[in-house]
């Protein structure tokens, strides 16, 4: 049905205005606290919202589908788990980070370990938020590179240019409002990004069934019988080895669900920072858990939308519909088959899911560095004034890292390297959640041994994930046991017993 000049201006319209309303909202910052924590005057819900925009990126908009298209609702399992993680998180972190009026997760491992540990962890923080979020900034920039090439300016422009422009512009405007609105604007501005994307899920569900010829009936009646509406596997019928290598099994989907969560909404700054906005622990704990409740609807929706596709062309393979991954089957159907209009929603909904996840990376890699790195050691004297400058140029300088990290992947596509860039967080929060839960449950075991635990975890990981035969589910659990266990033996070695207890 191709891209006509309405869809180009709803979807020019979503990126100007997303940034006038966020420069709008933030209002004026007159200290780091507002920049970053928002004056702790949130509402929970929007910071509810916020949280489930931040953590839906663009490739879980397209990504997902794709995975339901393959297989079946299995993946609907994992959400039970997050929502199990989150309730964790929400009764045995949030009260430790409040209890300290505490800037970052990171201070808390400074107080209960010391400064190693949390340079240690947020330094972790950065390099896996960097890497991983430079790949999502890139994989956004392919939809708005293609709206690109249709304009008639950049017919003869290469491929490689053309994505430099996308991925610097999708930057600059979300720039525009993290720099000057700090928290409060990328909060706000998460809000509306959450209902435009899922306004674009809905908009292509319902036209998916309009499609479909009999309609809701007719596609779960096909759906049922190629057996993709099974929704619990119990995966007790497989071998020992078969069992722990399927990544959605029960036990393995909400074990890793759980983890998986634990790790990102409990121990990663992009998320904790959000959960501190609010002005009591009640309401960060309605905020966490009301997003877990709302994830696994919104899953629900983009498993809905990957079994619909597979009814819609009659479950072709990736080979018959000429595409070289599942990835590709969602934006397909977008590009071939949405009415004019809808499909420029759909798509100002994916750079709405891209956009909540880069001005919250930014904002929180800038907080991060801010309190964990500069102002112990060189902003102790500060003015609040020049904190919150320095604060900004931390902002900008954490942009330009991720447009550089962006543009980095346009001229290395290999599979093997994009594979390890979002796989990421699989080596790290294993390690990252061993470190917190041992600050939580554990007075005794020491920084050395903590440090030497979490490196312990991260080294297992690697190994797991390049030749381990192990579904993805279980990378969290892993990483996080092994760090406790490698602390709690370390810690009572004979030589560290002498300093036991910190």
């Amino acid at each position: 049905m191709g891209f006509s000049s309405l869809d180009y201006f709803i979807v020019g319209a979503y990126l100007v205005g997303v940034a006038l309303i966020g420069i709008f909202i933030g209002g004026k910052q007159s200290s780091t606290s507002d920049y970053f924590l928002g004056g702790r005057n949130i509402p929970w819900w929007a910071v509810c919202f916020a949280i489930v925009a931040t953590e839906t990126s663009t490739l879980t908009f397209i990504s997902i589908p794709g995975l339901a298209y393959l297989t079946n609702l299995n993946f609907l399992q994992v959400t039970l788990g997050y929502l199990i993680g989150r309730v964790v998180v929400s009764f045995v972190f949030l009260p430790q980070y409040r209890a300290g009026e505490l800037q970052t997760a990171y201070a808390f491992l400074n107080n209960r370990f010391g400064a190693k540990t949390r340079n240690i962890a947020s330094s972790t923080f950065m390099v896996t938020r960097l890497v991983a979020d430079g790949v999502r900034l890139f994989a956004t920039a392919i939809p708005l590179a293609i709206l690109f090439k249709g304009w008639q300016t950049f017919t003869n422009v290469p491929n490689e240019q053309i994505y430099i422009i996308s991925i610097i512009v999708m930057a600059v405007m979300t720039l525009a409002y993290v720099f000057i609105g700090g928290v409060r604007a990328v909060i706000w501005t998460d809000v509306v990004q959450m209902f435009i994307y899922l306004i674009g899920a809905l908009a292509a569900l319902f036209v998916l069934l309009d499609e479909i010829p009999g309609g809701f009936s007719h596609a779960l009646t096909v759906a049922s019988a190629s057996n993709k509406t099974s929704l619990i596997n119990l995966g007790f019928e497989n071998t020992f080895g078969e069992f722990f290598a399927k990544p959605y099994t029960l036990i393995a989907s909400i074990l890793g669900g759980a983890f998986l969560s634990m790790a990102s909404h409990g121990t990663d700054q992009l998320i904790v920072q959000r959960l501190l906005t609010t002005k009591t622990l009640r309401d960060s704990q309605k905020a966490l858990i009301g997003s877990g409740i709302i994830v696994i609807v919104q899953f629900a929706i983009f498993l809905a939308i990957g079994v619909l596709l597979y009814v819609y062309y009659g479950g072709a393979s990736l080979t018959d519909l000429r595409l070289l991954k599942a990835d590709e089957i969602f934006p397909k159907f977008i590009i071939e088959r949405i009415p004019t209009g809808i499909s420029g929603l759909i798509i100002a909904g994916l750079l709405a899911a891209a956009m909540s996840t880069l001005s919250g990376s930014v904002n929180s890699l800038a907080h991060a560095t801010m309190a964990d790195l500069y102002k112990p050691y060189f902003g102790k004297n500060n003015s609040e004034q020049k904190d919150l400058f320095v604060s900004r140029i931390f902002t900008l300088i954490w942009s330009l890292f991720m447009i550089g990290m962006a543009i980095f992947f346009i001229f290395n596509q290999s599979k093997t390297l994009v594979e390890v860039a979002l796989g990421v967080a699989s080596f790290t929060y294993g390690g990252l959640l061993g470190l917190f839960l041992l600050g939580v449950l554990s007075k005794k075991v020491t920084q050395t041994s903590a440090i030497i635990g979490f490196f312990s975890g991260i080294i297992v990981m690697i190994l797991v994930v390049t030749f381990g035969k192990v579904g993805w589910t279980w990378f969290t659990l892993i990483g996080s046991v092994t760090t406790i266990i490698v602390s709690i033996v370390v810690n009572y070695l004979p030589r560290t017993s002498e300093v036991r207890g910190k």
